[in-house]
């Protein structure tokens, strides 16, 4: 009997445990969602008052001069590498030499050096559009514009634009040079065949000069259930294929009919750019690797983007151009937002972890 009251009471007291646990997690949790939606409606009021009657936030043009780094890596070799008299040596020359040229009068042809990494949308073109803008004010056609460039393609108008935006280059007569390390394919060639000048790594991916399009369509799931999907239009094809009604022979004929006008405009930009090209046997959607590459005369040389210009550090004076978009208030208060439940959360989770533990 005594084993069983003992029995009967510990279990009384693990169900108060549990109880009081709950109650505690309900009470933390309340304060949690308290403190969180008061912060943001407070944010959120800020947020609005501060941007009333502001554009979008704006950016700046940041600037580096690539000769620093590329001396500051031999420096740093030779400190490593030289003794003490050797190493002075080094300097004694490099400082006589740099004094020579600057009593000589000697004016360094200059390299802009521009970045490109594209997503499906090409969203990296509102940076580019900003820093051609500044290379074209001062950059002469002795001068030079190096793109590294990386994308598998995406949207056709986004890539459009970005292409267009290269072309101003070349309309401006400054020799302009693309560099490919991993891939230009797609929408990506479409922005490399624009360099006067294209380098290719020997295991870049290029090519792809297609179009593709695709969408499911779940009419038949719709119908099945019962469940009408009305689509609506003026204009004989303002809707040719659809994801929820029923498409037809025709649309899908307008649709590749579409295809087709959009592939063949494709061609006829590449080959305006690269007329060595034999374009209809490239433009099959197909990619080649940088060494096939050359030898369909997709590009003009193999070599990396960091050899490439570690060669122009010797004869020239490069500078790094890197539009920075500042973040809206907006945003800065939906990231201090975020990080603010993240914190609350782990908190939580440390509390939850001690109650166990």
């Amino acid at each position: 009997m005594l084993g069983r009251r003992e029995g009967a009471g510990e279990r009384r007291r693990q169900k108060g445990k549990s109880v009081e646990f709950l109650a505690d997690y309900a009470g933390f949790l309340a304060k949690t969602v308290t403190v969180v939606v008061a912060a943001l409606v407070i944010l959120a009021a800020v947020a609005a008052l501060r941007s009333k009657g502001r554009g979008k936030g704006s950016g700046h043009l940041e600037v580096h001069k690539l000769n620093e780094f590329y001396k500051g890596l031999h420096h740093r070799l030779e400190q490593a590498v030289l003794d003490k008299a050797r190493l002075k040596l080094a300097h004694k020359n490099e400082a006589r030499l740099a004094k020579a040229a600057k009593k000589a009068g000697e004016h360094k042809p200059r390299v802009f050096v521009l970045d490109f990494d594209g997503d499906i949308k090409a969203s990296a073109t509102d940076h580019l559009r900003h820093e051609i803008t500044a290379v074209l004010s001062m950059a002469t056609p002795k001068d030079e514009v190096v793109l590294r460039l990386e994308s598998g393609g995406g949207m056709v108008h986004s890539y459009g634009l970005a292409a267009s935006q290269l072309a101003r280059i070349r309309q401006a007569g400054v020799p302009l040079t693309v560099c490919i390390d991993k891939i230009a394919a797609s929408g990506g060639y479409m922005m490399a065949c624009i360099g006067d000048k294209v380098i290719s790594a020997p295991f870049a991916i290029l090519g792809s000069i297609g179009v593709v399009a695709q969408l499911p369509n779940v009419h038949r799931l719709l119908k099945k259930h019962a469940v009408d999907f009305e689509v609506l239009t003026a204009g004989e094809y303002k809707r040719t294929l659809t994801v929820f009604g029923e498409n037809t022979d025709k649309g899908r004929e307008k649709f590749q009919e579409d295809l087709e006008t959009t592939h063949r405009l494709f061609k006829n930009f590449v080959a305006h750019y690269r007329p060595q090209l034999s374009i209809d046997e490239i433009a099959t959607g197909e990619v080649w690797l940088g060494q096939a590459a050359l030898g369909k005369q997709l590009v003009d040389e193999l070599k990396t983007s960091d050899e490439y210009l570690a060669e122009k550090a010797r004869t020239a004076e490069l500078f790094q151009l890197h539009y920075v978009q500042k973040k809206s208030l907006q945003e800065r208060v939906g990231l201090a937002a975020s990080l603010a439940v993240d914190r609350l959360l782990l908190n939580w989770v440390s509390r939850l972890n001690q109650r166990f533990w």
